[in-house]
Parts: C-alpha cells; sequence; structure tokens
C-alpha cells in the first residue's frame, strides 16, 4: 500500500508527457524535486529566476499487468457495446486508456487485439441468416421483408456499434492507423468485416438482393413499399463497395426485361398519347427512385434502359401511328411530349424530322394538287403555315433544324402544281387590297401581305404571280378601286426586296403612269377652259406607256358625235406637248356617269363605256332588239350580251328584256324602264363578270412562258459568248444556277437548237455535244 502514492506522479507525469502540450502542477513540483542541476530548487528564494521544467532522467515504466488489465477494461467495453448493454466504465477514462497503451508502443497489439474481437462477433452474425428461411415467390414476399428488415437491423446496430468502438479507440485510429498507410481505419475495418463475413456470403447476398429486387418489382406495378428499408439496404450495398457487382447488374438486367415486355405490350394497347404518357410516367418514376433509395451513378444506366426499351425499340412504329392525329388535331401539350421525349433518345429527333417532314408535304400536296380547293388554297396555305409554325415554337422549342425542314417542305410542295398557285396568290393578294374589302385594317391588311410573302418565297416560278398580279394592279389603278395605296406600295417594297429592282420595274412604271396622268388632266382641265367651246361632258384621261401594262385587245366601238369630237381635242392638245407619241384608245377599260330621268325624278348611274354606248341609245327611241344595238354601238358579240345582261337582268334593271330571262338571246328586245326606282341617287351597275375565262387564263400563262423563252435565249447567249466553247451539260448545269424559274431539259434544248438555227451558235464537228459561239 506504500508504494501506491508513488505510482500516481508516475501515471500523471506519464499523461502530461505525452500530450506534450502542459504539465499538471504536481508534475512541475516533482520536476523540481527529483531533477539535479538546472536550478530549480532556488525557485522560492529568488523572484528573478526562470522556473524551468525539465523531463525526467529516466522515462517512466507502466506497472506491471497494465496493457494486459487495460485491454480487459477495452475488451469488455466492447463487448458491452456489441451486446448492446450499459458499459462500467467511463468513456473518458476507456479513451485515456487507450491512449496509453499506444504512447507506449502497444498499438500494433492493440489494433489486432480489437480487430480480431470485432471479426468473432460479425461471423457470429452470419448465422441468423444462413438458417432464415426464405423464398422468391410474391406469395412469400412477406418473409423476404422480414429477411431485410433483419439484415438491415444486423446493419445498422454494427455501424452503431463501430461508431461507438471508434470513439474510444479514436487516439489509436489518428495516431497508428494513420500513419500505417497498408491498414484501414478502424470504420473502414468494420466495413471489410461486415463485407466479408456477412455480404459476401453467397446465400444471404443473394437473399438480399433478391428481396431488394422483388420490392422494387411490387412498387413498379403500383404496390407501396417500405422505402427507407430499401434506401438503408442500398445505402449499404453501396458503402460496403459491393453496389455495382452484387445488385446494379441484375437490376439493369430485370428493368431492361421488365420495359421491354412493357413496351411490346403497350404499344399494341395504348393510342399514342396515352402511350407517351406513360414512359414520361416511367421515366419520372425511376427518377425519383434514385433520388429516394437508388445509388446516384445508376441514373444514366436505368434512364438509358427506359429509353431505349420503351422509346428506341419503337421510334417509327409511335410516329406511324399517331404522329399524324396529333399534327392534324394541333395537340400542341401531346407534341411537346412528344418531342422532348424524342430529344432523349439518340437518333429520335432525326426520325421525328422525316416524318414531319412527309407530314408537311402530304398535307400540303392535298391542298396545292386539288383544283376542286383553288378557291381556298391560298388561305388553307396561309392557315397551315400558322399552324406549323406555332407547333415549332411551342412544341420543338424554335429548334433551326425543324424551321428548316418546314421550309424545305414548303417549297416542294407547293412547286409540285407549276403556275397555279402563283397565280391563286396574286389573285388572293387582289382581293384583299381591292377597294371594299372591310374585313381587316391597316395593320391586319400589313400582316396578311407579310404572311403572303412567305408563302411566295417558296414559288419558283416568280414571273407567273408578276404576270397576274400585273393584271389584277391594272384592273385596281384604272377603275379606281385600290383600297390603299399605302398598302399597294408596301406590296410592291416587300415584292422589291425579295426578287430585286427588275421584278417590280414595270409594277412600278404603272403607279408612274397614274401619278403623270393626274398632272396631264390638270393641264388638260385649263387648256378646255381656253377653249372657245368646252362642251358638256367632262373627260378624264389615263395615260399608259404600252410596256408596264398588260396587253389588252382594242375593240373599236361606235361612239357618239361628242365622244369622238373629245377624243380629237384630247389627242390634239397631248401630241402638242409630246410630239412623235400614238395614242391608242382602250374602249374596254373605259367608265362613264350618265345622268337620267325617271318618273320618279333624277338618277345618276356610274356605269362602263359599253353600258354608256347602249343607254345613250335609248335617247333616240324606247325599244330597240339585240341586233339593232349590236348594229349601232359595233361592241363584240359576247361583250354585248353581257353588258345587256347588266342592264336589263341584274339588281339595277334599266332596260326591261322581252322575252324575260336570264341569257340575252338572239331577238331580244330591251324597252326603256321608265319606272325604274332605286333608293339611292348614284347607281353604280356592275358590268356581268365574265369569270376568268380558261382562254384568258391561258393567254397570260402562254406570255410568261414566252418571256421565259426570251430570258432562256438571253442567258444561253451570255454564257456562250464568256465560255467561248461549252460541253451540252456544262450549259445545261449553268442554265440551272442562271435561271430563276422552273425548266426543263427538253425546253432547254429546244432553245439550244433554236439558236444554233440562228447562227448564234454552233456545234463542234467532231463532237455534237460540244457548242462553239459565233461571234
Amino acid at each position: 500500500m506504500a508504494d501506491e502514492p508513488q505510482k500516481k506522479p508516475h501515471l500523471s507525469a506519464l499523461v502530461g508527457h505525452t500530450n506534450g502540450l502542459t504539465k499538471p502542477a504536481s508534475l512541475a513540483a516533482a520536476a523540481r524535486g527529483g531533477g539535479g542541476g538546472g536550478g530549480g530548487g532556488g525557485g522560492t528564494t529568488a523572484s528573478s529566476k526562470k522556473l524551468v521544467i525539465k523531463n525526467f532522467r529516466e522515462r517512466p515504466k507502466l506497472p506491471d499487468n497494465y496493457t494486459q488489465d487495460t485491454w480487459q477494461k477495452l475488451h469488455e467495453a466492447v463487448g458491452a457495446i456489441q451486446s448492446s448493454i450499459s458499459i462500467k466504465y467511463n468513456l473518458e477514462e476507456l479513451y485515456q486508456a487507450v491512449e496509453n497503451l499506444c504512447s507506449y508502443k502497444v498499438s500494433a497489439t492493440l489494433y489486432k487485439q480489437l480487430r480480431q474481437v470485432c471479426e468473432d462477433h460479425v461471423k457470429a452474425q452470419i448465422l441468423q441468416f444462413r438458417e432464415y428461411p426464405f423464398s422468391m415467390h410474391r406469395n412469400n414476399s412477406l418473409d423476404s421483408l422480414l429477411f431485410l428488415k433483419k439484415i438491415n437491423k444486423c446493419w445498422q446496430d454494427h455501424c452503431r456499434q463501430m461508431i461507438m468502438i471508434r470513439s474510444i479507440f479514436l487516439f489509436l485510429d489518428r495516431t497508428y492507423v494513420l500513419q500505417n498507410s497498408m491498414l484501414p481505419s478502424i470504420w473502414d475495418m468494420g466495413l471489410e468485416l461486415f463485407r466479408n463475413h456477412v455480404i459476401s456470403d453467397k446465400q444471404v447476398q443473394n437473399k438480399t438482393i433478391d428481396g431488394i429486387l422483388l420490392l422494387i418489382e411490387r412498387e413498379r406495378s403500383g404496390e407501396a413499399v417500405d422505402r427507407s428499408l430499401l434506401r438503408s439496404l442500398l445505402s449499404m450495398l453501396s458503402d460496403l463497395q459491393v453496389y455495382k457487382e452484387s445488385f446494379e447488374q441484375r437490376f439493369l438486367e430485370e428493368t431492361n426485361c421488365l420495359y421491354a415486355a412493357e413496351g411490346q405490350r403497350l404499344m399494341q394497347e395504348r393510342e399514342v398519347p396515352e402511350y407517351l404518357h406513360h414512359v414520361n410516367k416511367r421515366l419520372e418514376e425511376e427518377g425519383d427512385r434514385v433520388i429516394t433509395y437508388l445509388d446516384h451513378s445508376t441514373q444514366k444506366p436505368l434512364i438509358a434502359c427506359v429509353e431505349k426499351q420503351l422509346l428506341g425499340e419503337h421510334l417509327t412504329a409511335i410516329l406511324q401511328k399517331g404522329l399524324d392525329n396529333l399534327l392534324d388535331e394541333n395537340r400542341i401539350s401531346d407534341l411537346t411530349q412528344t418531342y422532348q421525349l424524342f430529344s432523349r433518345v439518340k437518333g429520335g429527333q432525326q426520325i421525328l424530322l422525316q416524318h414531319w417532314s412527309e407530314y408537311i408535304k402530304n398535307f400540303g400536296t392535298t391542298i396545292v394538287v386539288n383544283p376542286e380547293k383553288d378557291k381556298d388554297m391560298v388561305q388553307e396555305l396561309l392557315d397551315f403555315k400558322d399552324k406549323v409554325d406555332h407547333i415549332i415554337e411551342v412544341c420543338f422549342q424554335k429548334n433551326e433544324k425543324f424551321i428548316n425542314l418546314m421550309k424545305e417542305s414548303f417549297e416542294t410542295f407547293i412547286n409540285k402544281r407549276p403556275n397555279k398557285p402563283a397565280e391563286l396568290i396574286a389573285k388572293y393578294v387582289d382581293s384583299k387590297l381591292r377597294a371594299g374589302n372591310k374585313e381587316a385594317t391597316d395593320e391586319e391588311l400589313e400582316r396578311i401581305l407579310d404572311k403572303i410573302m412567305i408563302i411566295f418565297r417558296f414559288i419558283h416560278g416568280k414571273d407567273v404571280f408578276e404576270a397576274f398580279y400585273k393584271k389584277d394592279l391594272a384592273k385596281r389603278l384604272l377603275v379606281g378601286k385600290s383600297a390603299s395605296v399605302d398598302a399597294e406600295k408596301s406590296m410592291l417594297s416587300k415584292l422589291k426586296h425579295e426578287c430585286g429592282a427588275a421584278f417590280t420595274s414595270k409594277l412600278e412604271g404603272m403607279f408612274k403612269d397614274m401619278e403623270l396622268s393626274k398632272d396631264v388632266m390638270v393641264q388638260f382641265k385649263q387648256y378646255m377652259q381656253n377653249q372657245s367651246d368646252p362642251g358638256n361632258i367632262d373627260l378624264t384621261v389615263n395615260i399608259l406607256t404600252m410596256g408596264y401594262w398588260p396587253t389588252y385587245t382594242p375593240m373599236e366601238v361606235h361612239l357618239n358625235s361628242e365622244m369622238i369630237k373629245l377624243q380629237e381635242v384630247f389627242k390634239t392638245f397631248y401630241l402638242g406637248k409630246h410630239s412623235g407619241r400614238k395614242l391608242q384608245w382602250q374602249t374596254t377599260l373605259g367608265h362613264a356617269v350618265l345622268k337620267a330621268e325617271f318618273k320618279e325624278g333624277k338618277k345618276e348611274f356610274q356605269v362602263s363605256l359599253f353600258q354608256t354606248l347602249v343607254l345613250l341609245m335609248f335617247n333616240e327611241g324606247d325599244e330597240f332588239s339585240f341586233e339593232e344595238i349590236k348594229m349601232a354601238t359595233g361592241i363584240e358579240d359576247s361583250e354585248l350580251r353581257r353588258t345587256l345582261q347588266s342592264l336589263a337582268c341584274g339588281k339595277a334593271r334599266v332596260l326591261i328584256k322581252n322575252p324575260k330571262g336570264k341569257d340575252v338571246e338572239d331577238g331580244d328586245k330591251f324597252i326603256f324602264n321608265g319606272d325604274f326606282k332605286h333608293k339611292l341617287f348614284r347607281i353604280k351597275i356592275n358590268q356581268i363578270q365574265m369569270k376568268e375565262t380558261v382562254e384568258e387564263q391561258v393567254s397570260t400563262t402562254e406570255r410568261v412562258f414566252q418571256d421565259r423563252q426570251y430570258q432562256i435565249d438571253a442567258a444561253i447567249v451570255r454564257i456562250m459568248k464568256m465560255r467561248k466553247t461549252l460541253g451540252h451539260n456544262l450549259l445545261v448545269s449553268e442554265l440551272y444556277n442562271q435561271l430563276k424559274f422552273p425548266v426543263k431539259p427538253g425546253d432547254l434544248k429546244k432553245r439550244i437548237e433554236s439558236l444554233i438555227d440562228r447562227d448564234y451558235m454552233e456545234r463542234d464537228k467532231d463532237n455534237p455535244n460540244q457548242y462553239h459561239y459565233v461571234a
């Protein structure tokens, strides 16, 4: 017992020394008492001297059996932790004990002993699992769940125990283990032991993985499962570094099989929108599984597997089965989903692009090719363009590939029927720019014209458009039927921007003529005022430059003397100012305002020149036959019939036809209607519009083709002049590059032959496919 007081200072000195930081006061006193030399002994008498602390001359020794007794304590503590009972010793005391042992080079032995204790405990755990009944059948899913809970509890207990053990042996972990890179840390050692003795056991591993897969399968089929249990078990596999080899491979194989079968089955059973909705739901579910309990590394292969089996294997089938319906019905949300899903799969966008293009071509062709739809063709094209634009913007995220392919597809189908779309677009523009078009404000009209220009861009034969547009523009300008000069000029500038100044030069010339005519008429009015006999008729003349305007066939009619006199007066006036010019009167384009008296009172009629000539006859008599009118006026037969129809069979019946009927026949008699009544004072009597005859359309188209021939000839001569000698194929290729309208190889060949006949070029004597320019 007498030795005990001496042990304590040794132990406390040991503690103080090994910490290497501070020493307790008792140790300082011991140092003063036991240290030879050093000057510490006189510290109490001389305050000026410093206190110096020195190490022991001899290293203190551990008491006998200290190592063994201390390990016994630690062993008991570890056992208590593993058995989940309370530890007899203070944790700080146990930590201190480990520190003491490590300080005296017992670390290696201590580590081995600790490992052995942990290993024995883990080995003992395996028995409870090996004997556990377990079956993979769905009826025995309860057994699998109990097994999984048991293995999870074992793992949770093991983790908790290793945390406690490590906190006691922390000094060992941070000194000896850290300095030996070959040794695993105490935590890693615990993982290694659990992996080697529990999870690496084939039977246990198979039971665990089978159970996890069964739970996931049940969840996929719609049942509720314990997700926290799955998260804990998969986290265990991940921590033990067996997740990939033991679980992930089998999980992906089963997922592959499940979705392959599901894809095949649902493609047969469901409509495309429902199927795509299901695919989206499955992808969201699998994404949620990754977030909730699967390891993050599984995300990429798992999602790829779902995409491949539910989408990748059925891309073409999905589009063939449902894309046309989605587009026809304009199902925006379903199309958006289709695009998003197809964009996830390799090659998905490309297949979607192909079907998108085919749909546009097929749908567009039905609009363009069917002559019965000509009346509404342009409006349908505009509506279709709006629809596909909206789909690209909202569903396809303004993808450039879809935009470009849409343009190509429009260009393909709109030119399947040459010339007609160009003609109808010109007429559509005419209907919008004509006066009386109340349906659109200026802003709306501008928007419509912009849309028209987009369709116009797709057309190859723009010269056909120009010919019909020019014809309609002439009517609008000459009859004063244009809704808005600003809108006309806006359309002209759009055409100029699109096709260049050469395209619109004649159209611009027509506007120029109208403006010059106004100036001429101001001068003519002044000229007439200076005449001795100005006359009762107020004459307005539009002077048209022949090259700018459409070609009109002149018709010789019998004007009355006053009209002829006025014509001569104007001719004298105009040629006096512009010598060398020739005036040709276009009677078909003339119109007049006539004053008339009826029993009801006075009226004014806005009528064409032909209607004027017929009505003026009734100043001479009340009744005339068709033949008499024809003889007196000199109007061409069909034109006269239409004129009489408008006066006797229309809404404003100034003449009465005998016998009654809609059509004018030979021998019909016409009587002046003195009882004519109308609520308006000034009445416009429209000429019965002869629907544009096939002949008229053909003649316009033929004029276009004639112009094209001149352009082809000019292009050939231009190329040959520059190249001097050229092969046939190269010449044709060059012509295709230069000409802005579609042309067939046969037509080019004819023009080449024509130029050879006219000595502009010649064939090579040895090679008939070679041409030489003849200067």
